[in-house]
């Protein structure tokens, strides 16, 4: 059996605690909330009680989980992988926006350890095929923007997803897409922001959970590439692929592309 906490108690986390508990070679044993205000119980859908825990080195220390999922935000994962590093504890890890520095530093405890991660910027299986198949395209192509849309709760923006979206487009064509430049701006920003003259465009809006559309443009014709997540069930199997592959791997995978077989 994996032994598996999660960090954050949000809708994320609960869904992923429902879903491990519901796998036959998994244990969820623990929750990890730093917020002071935090139930010291969950209880889960199969009507198991866990505790929830103020600090990393406290739920390591009591549950001794195999692996922690993370679903938190940006300045709290750091702190997490350090702790992670020094209880030898696989970490898979979803969050947004953690600096390129903590992901380097992790890759490296990764290494010298021999103990696996996983960190990916989206789970869902359709939302790393839309990333592989726009680095396909951009080979083609010398124009592109992106579209994403998420619920009005999210903190950041563009998403992790948008950003790795750019960066593996921008990769895959070997330098800068050709960007318009708009002659007369009536608003600061209104053609969006750039990575690698790729234009990524932010929607903020109740109803939406994660949508991306990578469109690329061309002479005489127009190339759309859309996925939609309708729900957070929709990253689960990610999410179970992802725990059970970091028990098999003895280095960080950034990714979940490696995982399936794309790269």
């Amino acid at each position: 059996m994996i032994r598996v906490a999660v960090s954050g108690s949000g809708q994320m986390g609960t869904m992923v605690l429902n879903t491990v508990e519901a796998q036959d070679d998994m244990q969820a044993v623990g929750v990890l909330e730093p917020q002071p205000t935090a139930d010291p119980e969950r209880r889960l859908t199969s009507g198991t009680v866990l505790g929830v825990h103020a600090s990393p080195s406290e739920l390591f220390e009591v549950t001794q989980p195999d692996v922690v999922v993370d679903f938190t935000n940006a300045a709290f994962t750091p702190t997490l992988i350090e702790a992670a590093r020094e209880h030898g504890v696989r970490l898979v890890v979803g969050t947004s926006g953690v600096p390129a520095e903590a992901i380097e530093a992790w890759r490296r405890d990764c290494a010298s350890s021999g103990i696996g991660g996983v960190y990916a910027a989206n789970f869902a299986i359709g939302a790393v095929l839309q990333m592989y198949m726009a680095t396909i395209a951009s080979r083609f192509f010398d124009r592109a923007e992106i579209i994403e849309l998420h619920h009005d709760r999210k903190v950041d923006s563009p998403s992790g997803t948008a950003l790795t979206t750019a960066r593996l487009m921008r990769e895959a064509r070997g330098e800068d897409f050709d960007a318009n430049e708009p002659e007369l701006e009536h608003l600061e920003h209104a053609r969006g922001a750039q990575s690698g003259g790729v234009p990524i465009h932010s929607v903020r809006l109740p109803g939406f959970v994660a949508s991306q559309e990578v469109i690329f443009g061309g002479v005489g014709q127009t190339l759309t590439l859309r996925h939609d997540s309708t729900g957070r069930d929709s990253f689960m199997p990610g999410v179970m692929l992802a725990i059970r592959e970091v028990m098999r791997r003895d280095h960080l995978v950034v990714g979940l592309d490696a995982l399936v077989g794309l790269t």
